[in-house]
């Protein structure tokens, strides 16, 4: 595929498309166009021969653990700190208040939101723009520069900032194992554990809002 087609196609997908979603006078889910754009990546990949394997590759994820948890709990606890100083109110609310609805979220959101985003921010993008962005360093800021402005969406810089720290760890993940199974439970726990510790709000809206902001 020439350039051009190329760039004008992540123009679309990751630059007018959040703005899009941004700018809309009300605010939506955003899953329903998370579903059909991780749809979209999934049958270009497969339509271009890409591996369905690789989509998976559970084979590292023991070897990969034990450094995933380490890093996790530090972070956990840096997350906890900042939330302790900057939001004390949420601290640990949506657990305290909504206990039901919570395991609901944590074990529909890594299914719901962290696969298809992981197909959609690593896998396609990895693959897809190789030749726009040679270089693997480089290669993943981009995947994490895209990652975090499509949560322009949530109106918040904390949104972005967060996202953009993290999208470098899970492209970075992604590409020393080359497994999207690896690079999404990463991406699972951090992501349950904002909802966990009361920063639901700034990686959600829609219905159900009002419960993971507590």
């Amino acid at each position: 595929m020439s350039r051009a087609p190329l760039v004008l196609e992540f123009a679309l997908l990751f630059v007018v498309l959040p703005i899009a979603f941004r700018l809309l006078p009300m605010r939506l889910s955003p899953l329903p166009p998370l579903w059909v754009a991780a749809a979209y990546c999934y049958f270009v990949l497969r339509s271009n021969g890409y591996d369905r394997n690789a989509l998976w590759n559970a084979a590292p994820v023991q070897s990969q653990l034990p450094g995933i948890l380490a890093g996790f709990a530090i972070a956990a606890i840096a997350v906890t700190a900042f939330v302790y100083w900057q939001f004390p109110d949420q601290l640990f609310g949506f657990v305290k208040s909504h206990p039901v609805f919570w395991m609901i979220v944590m074990v529909a959101y890594p299914v719901l939101s962290v696969y298809p985003q992981a197909i959609i921010y690593r896998a396609f993008v990895f693959e897809r723009y190789r030749s726009l962005f040679p270089g693997t360093c480089l290669m993943i800021v981009v995947s994490a520069a895209v990652f975090s402005f499509s949560h322009i969406i949530f109106r918040s810089p904390w949104s972005v900032v967060l996202t953009f720290a993290a999208g470098l760890l899970f492209a970075w993940r992604f590409s020393a194992t080359n497994s999207l199974l690896v690079s999404a439970i990463e991406h699972a726990l951090y992501g349950c554990y904002m909802f966990t510790v009361g920063l639901g709000g700034l990686f959600y809206h829609g219905a159900g809002r009002a419960f993971v902001q507590r």
